[in-house]
């Protein structure tokens, strides 16, 4: 199988803005990782989709927006993005923006996310 790491990272991105957890499942290897300044190292697939599907119990209104997403390797895709959502127990909103990369292995299944989330907006 050829990857296309772009193209992939726009589908990526399209079940996480569907919230179709299904779909978001199916991307990540087994063995994946997801590195990140809000949650830490996470590792495997089902610790991965626990902290997403924790996520969107709290998000569950999010509305994300890619600006950019652009090859950095044959085997990975950035992708620039912002977004807002409000939390369901406080009310209180949020707005992030930041980048993320995103490696696929040959099967073009997600092995490994690093976001850096930028200062608020």
């Amino acid at each position: 199988m050829k990857v296309d790491p772009v193209e992939l990272a726009w589908q990526f991105h399209e079940a996480i803005n569907a919230i179709d957890f299904a779909a978001i499942e199916e991307f990540f290897a087994e063995d994946a990782t997801y590195v990140s300044n809000g949650v830490g190292d996470l590792k495997g697939r089902a610790e991965i989709m626990a902290a997403i599907r924790g996520y969107f119990a709290d998000y569950p209104d999010q509305e994300a927006d890619d600006e950019l997403i652009e090859l950095v390797s044959p085997m990975a895709a950035r992708a620039v993005w912002s977004l807002t959502a409000t939390h369901s127990g406080t009310g209180k909103p949020l707005e992030r923006r930041g980048e993320e990369t995103i490696t696929f292995n040959e099967e073009g299944r997600v092995v490994r996310v690093e976001v850096t989330d930028y200062q608020a907006f």
